[in-house]
């Protein structure tokens, strides 16, 4: 009985194991890291079956008087099947005071974003190039919001290795 054991389980093994190499891999086992830049960390995805080229960095520091906040993030994101490049949002770890504006400065340049819950982004295509291209030349960034709380933050960004990290998602995307 053992040695007939054995004998099944060996042959399921042996009929299992190039299936499981043949088996489309779920969409997280598709991400493809590009690296990490310095203070940006970029990569690329599935969606939908089209890819996605992401970066993302969180703030050197955080200010405000909160008691509690979630995670903090800015992303850069290329969609280039559907003609979205240079998609910027700016995760604040809390929900934005209603119908209330971000600014983001960038050296003598001043972007005003849109939010909504807690996320802040820019009205057009054309504010996300500016943006980038503000970026790809700047050191630092603050972006200041307003929680639906009433309280203010401040948070500062460094852009070390941004255009290292937009140069990775560019090329993966081929976009320009």
């Amino acid at each position: 009985m053992t040695t007939l054991k054995s004998y099944f389980g060996g042959l399921a093994a042996a009929i299992a194991l190039p299936l499981l190499f043949a088996w489309p891999l779920p969409v997280a086992a598709q991400e493809r890291e590009l690296g990490i830049f310095r203070d940006w960390s970029a990569q690329t995805f599935s969606e939908g079956g089209k890819i996605v080229c992401s970066m993302w960095s969180q703030p050197i520091k955080a200010e405000g008087k909160y008691t509690r906040r979630g995670e903090i993030y800015t992303f850069v994101t290329h969609r280039p099947n559907s003609n979205r490049i240079n998609e910027l949002s700016f995760e604040t770890g809390y929900t934005f005071k209603f119908d209330s504006e971000v600014s983001v400065v960038i050296g003598s340049e001043t972007f005003t974003l849109f939010t909504k819950d807690s996320t802040a982004w820019n009205r057009t295509a054309e504010g996300d190039k500016a943006l980038a291209k503000a970026m790809r030349s700047g050191a630092r960034m603050i972006v200041t919001g307003v929680s639906n709380r009433g309280t203010r933050t401040t948070d500062t960004y460094s852009l070390s290795g941004f255009s290292a990290a937009h140069d990775a998602i560019n090329s993966a995307c081929k976009v320009l």
